[in-house]
């Protein structure tokens, strides 16, 4: 077995497995997927044509993790320091299988059971949806990401890669903080990040104004059938790789799931943000601030994860 030492931190870096280039080119092909999901139209809904990069926190929201997926890919393709990638595909691979279902849901079966939605930054009643080339694109994006986790899983031991242990000191406070967000996460993802405003109307009776609730976007875990299923294999997934991805080796392997999550959880902060600043109608709620942070706090974990370490 051919081993090459890397400079730093005592790495070492075996021959790289077929299956590592197989993971790399997957989410190569995802994230040019994940990128044409951006612009065409994602689905339309009552006679509206939403496209998900319609603003510029749309295309941050909509393009952050086929950016870095594709970025990671590359180096995969290259056989460049694998188990970081090999890492990032397997946890971006587990939370993409929830986002899949759900997305699954909105195309296909949210016309079911009609419901107040927000998709690509507006309200909408799903009676009558026709899904467009965006949507087509996502979830062959997400189904290709998902594929690209599984293979990752059978190539990760036949990859040799390790280091002398740089991040061993700090990995029981790294992977306290990452479970505190990462159930953080779930709890924020549990209600809408973005939700309608209730209405101020006079009461004739009274001559008192009085508020009338409107009925806003379903929570996560409120919406039936697959949507439901995803949203329980989403939270499930944040949760364990939350607590997994810390313990991984080599130091670079812990970085590449920790990019995962924190990729995936900024998309998801963006996404809200975008859906309140783009309609007159909605709110930016508590879970939605929540959510953007816990996305900034996972990305300073990885970023002190791929800082921290001694000199050789």
């Amino acid at each position: 077995m051919d081993q090459r030492p890397a400079a730093g931190e005592g790495l070492v870096i075996g021959t790289v497995p077929a299956g590592a280039r197989v993971a790399g080119a997957l989410l190569l092909l995802a994230a040019l997927a994940g990128l044409l999901s951006a612009f065409p139209t994602y689905l339309e809904v009552d006679g509206q044509d939403l496209v998900l990069g319609g603003s510029a926190l749309g295309v941050l929201a909509t393009l952050l993790v086929p950016l870095a997926g594709g970025a990671v890919g590359v180096l995969l393709v290259r056989g460049a320091v694998p188990k970081f990638g090999l890492a990032y595909a397997a946890v971006a691979g587990a939370l993409a299988l929830g986002n899949l279902l759900i997305e699954l849901y909105r195309g296909r079966s949210s016309t079911d059971r009609p419901a107040v939605e927000v998709l690509g930054g507006r309200p909408v009643l799903t009676s009558d949806l026709h899904i467009g080339v965006g949507w087509v694109a996502g979830v062959v994006a997400l189904s290709l990401t998902v594929l690209a986790g599984c293979v990752a899983v059978g190539a990760w031991g036949r990859t040799v890669m390790d280091d002398r242990g740089t991040l061993d000191p700090v990995r029981g406070l790294l992977a306290g903080a990452t479970v505190l967000l990462g159930v953080g996460t779930v709890l924020c993802l549990a209600l809408p990040a973005a939700d309608v405003r209730d209405d101020l109307v006079l009461d004739p009776a009274t001559g008192l104004q009085v508020v009338v609730t409107r009925e806003g976007p379903q929570a996560l875990l409120e919406r039936p059938g697959l949507a439901l299923l995803g949203g329980l294999l989403l939270a499930g997934a944040l949760v364990l790789c939350s607590v997994t991805a810390p313990s991984l080796r080599p130091r670079l392997a812990a970085v590449g799931g920790l990019l995962a999550i924190a990729v995936t959880v900024l998309a998801a902060g963006f996404s809200g943000l975008r859906d309140a600043v783009s309609s007159d109608e909605l709110d930016w709620t508590l879970p939605g601030v929540g959510l953007l942070l816990a996305g900034l706090g996972f990305a300073v974990l990885t970023l002190l994860a791929w800082r921290l370490r001694r000199s050789s």
